[in-house]
């Protein structure tokens, strides 16, 4: 009899041991992560992997004017379909032209107007980062983490830029300002909101000035995963 309780005991040992290594494992991953990953994966930076294609319209209104143009994405191949006004084209990334390269700007640009946080993990090896525990936001003026991320001065379409990011504890972005060349003053500052989730990706689809002149936001938008 005591050897049977003996063995019982030693099996909830065991099994209280499996669970707190497992604990651990887990702790120690959170802390492992960095202020760039906690605030791509807030956004489903994880589930990006099985995305095979994203559709979206990038749409600017100021004043009275409007802009738009829309893509088609395949990142495991990096095919892309650029749609404008005038006329339709595709191409493949790793092997463009000059044409190409002119458009693959534009896609640039509206791809991190759309995934920017995920933009934090992929660009990881080009950028220096500051992280401010407590500032005031530029536009709503609520106390919010800062991330600040300069880009380095060579590669890529714009080096040397900067970008502030502005989130709560929950490390979803709440606004952003973009400044380029690194210049102390802000080029653009803008809000994100508008979250939408496809497929796991929570993303800001509405941008807004503090003016109210000026709306960047990104419509039509579809993830299509494997």
């Amino acid at each position: 009899m005591k050897k049977i309780v003996s063995l019982l005991v030693l099996g909830v040992l065991i099994l209280s041991s499996c669970k707190t290594e497992k604990k651990s494992e887990a702790s120690a991953i959170e802390k492992e992560l960095t202020i760039l990953e906690k605030v791509a994966f807030a956004h489903g930076y994880e589930n990006w992997k099985d995305v095979n294609e994203i559709r979206f319209t990038f749409n600017v209104d100021r004043d009275t004017t409007h802009f738009e143009r829309s893509w088609t994405w395949k990142p495991k191949s990096n095919d892309i379909v650029a749609i404008g006004a005038q006329d339709t084209l595709s191409y493949n990334r790793g092997n463009m032209d000059s044409v190409a390269l002119k458009t693959n700007g534009g896609f640039i640009n509206d791809r991190y107007w759309l995934l920017a946080p995920f933009n934090l993990v992929w660009d990881k090896n080009n950028i220096s980062y500051e992280h401010t525990t407590e500032v005031q936001a530029p536009i709503s003026k609520q106390a919010m983490q800062k991330l600040t991320i300069v880009y380095g001065s060579e590669g890529g379409y714009t080096p040397g830029d900067a970008y502030d990011f502005y989130f709560g504890d929950d490390y979803l972005l709440k606004e952003w300002v973009f400044r380029k060349g690194n210049q102390a003053e802000a080029s653009l500052t803008t809000t994100w909101e508008g979250y939408i989730d496809q497929k796991g990706l929570k993303l800001g689809a509405m941008h807004k000035n503090a003016e109210g002149n000026f709306k960047l936001y990104l419509s039509n938008i579809e993830v299509q995963t494997k």
